[in-house]
C-alpha cells in the first residue's frame, strides 16, 4: 500500500483530515446501521443538546504500523468499555462495544494509508466521540444523538517529544468529589482551559491538579494522570481520594508491564503533595503522550524538581516507555489480546 506524501516525522499533535470517518445516528430508541462517510462536517440544530448542556463523551486510541508489516491498534475494547461508562454518566444510549470495536477496524483499514510509517514516532489517533442532537430547550437528556469516528495522523503532544515538562500547580479544580472527574466527557476539559493557558502563560507546559476537597493530594494534569518512581525504584501511581480521576488506559497497562513484565514493585495510592521529594522521577502518562518525563513541579514558594533537574528521560520511566511503545508497536510481544491486528500495511 502507498503511504500518503507526508513529512511523517515532522506531524504534529493535531487534526488533519484523513479519507474516511464514521458516522452513526441514535433516534426512537435505537443505533441506526451507521457506516463509513468522506463527510467531515456536522450540521446540528440550534437547539441540540450538546450545544446547551454539554452532553457529549468522547475517547481517544491510536493505531501503529509495525516493523513487520501490519497496522495494529491497543486494547480498542477498553476504550469501548470506558465510552460506554462514560455514556451512561451522562444519560445517553451506549454505543454497542462490538459495534465500536468493529467501527474502529473500518475507520483504520479505510485510512490506512495515512497510518505513520514504523520507525516515524507517528501513529494514526482516532477520535470516537457521541454527542446529544436532539432539540433540547429543557434540561433533560437529549432524544438523538450521534456517534463518530475520526482519524488524523499525529506525531507528539507535546512539542518537544519526550523532554521533561515543567508544570505549576493549579489555582483551581478540575473535578468535584462525586461528580464527573472519572468520566471522558468535553465538560471535564473545557474548564482546564483557562488553567492551562495560565500555566503557559507563566512559562510552564502544564497545569496539575490538586483534590478539590482538601487541595492536599495529586489527582492528575489537564490531559493526563501522574505517575512517580521513589529513590528504591518502586512506580508510585497518584490514586483518587474521591474517584475524580480518569481512568487511563495507558495508566493501567504501564502497571501491568511494570508488574508482570519488568519485575516492579507497584504502588497505586493517593499521594500528597507535600511528599513529592520523596521520588526520584515524575511523569505524565496518556494515550497521547504515552509518558512524558516531568522536570519539576511548582507551588509558587515550593519547587520540586525531579531526576537531578536532567533534560532527559529518567532510567525507570524510560524502561517503561520503551517497554509499553515496543508493545504498542509489535517490537515486544505483551499480554494475550493487548495488540490486536487490523491489516496488512
Amino acid at each position: 500500500m502507498e503511504k500518503k506524501d507526508i513529512d511523517w516525522e515532522a506531524l504534529d499533535f493535531g487534526y488533519h483530515q484523513t479519507d474516511y470517518s464514521y458516522v452513526c445516528d441514535y433516534e426512537r430508541g435505537a443505533w441506526g446501521e451507521g457506516g463509513l462517510t468522506t463527510s467531515h462536517t456536522v450540521t446540528l440544530s440550534e437547539c441540540a443538546t450538546v450545544l446547551h448542556y454539554c452532553q457529549e463523551v468522547f475517547e481517544g486510541l491510536k493505531a501503529y504500523s509495525t516493523q513487520d508489516g501490519r497496522i495494529v491498534c491497543f486494547r480498542p475494547d477498553l476504550n469501548a468499555e470506558r465510552m460506554e461508562e462514560s455514556a451512561r454518566r451522562l444519560i445517553m444510549p451506549p454505543f454497542p462495544k462490538e459495534r465500536f470495536l468493529e467501527a474502529v477496524r473500518e475507520v483504520i483499514k479505510a485510512n490506512a494509508a495515512w497510518v505513520p510509517p514504523f520507525g516515524t514516532g507517528g501513529s494514526l489517533y482516532l477520535r470516537p466521540f457521541m454527542f446529544g442532537t436532539g432539540d433540547t430547550l429543557g434540561v433533560r437528556p437529549s432524544s438523538a444523538y450521534q456517534f463518530r469516528i475520526l482519524a488524523t495522523p499525529v506525531g507528539p503532544y507535546f512539542k518537544g517529544g519526550v523532554a521533561p515538562v515543567r508544570i505549576i500547580v493549579s489555582d483551581y479544580d478540575r473535578a468535584a468529589p462525586h461528580g464527573t472527574g472519572s468520566v471522558k466527557a468535553g465538560l471535564n476539559y473545557a474548564m482546564s482551559l483557562w488553567p492551562h493557558e495560565m500555566a503557559t502563560s507563566q512559562g510552564y507546559d502544564e497545569a496539575l491538579y490538586l483534590d478539590a476537597a482538601t487541595r492536599t493530594f495529586v489527582e492528575e494534569t489537564g490531559g493526563a494522570n501522574v505517575i512517580f518512581v521513589d529513590f528504591d525504584g518502586r512506580l508510585v501511581v497518584a490514586k483518587s481520594v474521591s474517584n475524580s480521576i480518569l481512568p487511563s488506559i495507558t495508566r493501567r497497562s504501564l502497571v501491568t508491564v511494570a508488574r508482570e513484565m519488568l519485575g516492579m514493585e507497584v504502588i497505586e495510592r493517593p499521594v500528597r503533595f507535600d511528599e513529592l521529594g520523596n521520588f526520584a522521577e515524575c511523569g505524565l502518562c496518556g494515550t497521547a503522550t504515552v509518558i512524558v518525563p516531568v522536570e519539576s513541579i511548582c507551588d509558587y514558594d515550593t519547587e520540586y524538581v525531579f531526576n537531578g533537574g536532567s533534560d532527559e528521560m529518567g532510567p525507570v520511566l524510560g524502561k517503561l516507555r520503551e517497554t509499553l511503545l515496543g508493545i504498542q508497536e509489535g517490537v515486544i510481544e505483551g499480554p494475550e489480546g493487548w495488540v490486536v491486528e487490523i491489516c496488512k500495511a
